[in-house]
């Protein structure tokens, strides 16, 4: 018999999101460690539709994107202040400035104390009328 050490992993999903359409989770916490799943610009799930982009603007989606970032990360226990990465996938090379200025205006509205470790690409594998995709990796404690 083999002795289980370590936390348990959870799966996150908050109530502001659908249930994934595969066997993924949006969100997983082991012990300190909070993965947050790519999270697409989607507004809050209404029970028997389906998914509904924010707004055709990078601004409508990359708020929302970050709402709902902040939503695993609060269902998790954890908070912007414990994200050490962040990932952001355009699917435009000219938005980087755009998004770029949403970015550090809204983690200066948050009062974010450090800003975390991140990487911009761009990706162009999105579903139609998306336009950014943003996954987070926090450390509590």
């Amino acid at each position: 018999m083999t002795e289980k050490t370590g936390a348990e992993k959870t799966a996150l999903t908050p109530a502001t999101h659908t249930t994934p359409p595969a066997k993924f989770s949006h969100g997983v916490r082991k012990g300190n460690i909070l993965q947050v799943a790519g999270q697409v610009g989607f507004l809050p799930a209404v029970e028997g539709q389906p998914p509904t982009v924010a707004g055709p603007t990078l601004r409508e989606q990359t708020l929302q994107t970050f709402a709902n970032v902040r939503a695993i990360l609060e269902e998790g226990g954890a908070s912007w202040d414990d994200v050490m990465m962040m990932r952001v996938y355009l699917t435009d090379v000219d938005h980087f400035a755009q998004m770029n200025a949403i970015y550090n205006a809204y983690f200066e509205e948050q009062g974010l104390k450090e800003a975390p470790a991140a990487r911009t690409t761009v990706y162009v594998g999105l579903p139609k009328g998306l336009l950014i995709e943003i996954d987070a990796l926090a450390v509590l404690g």
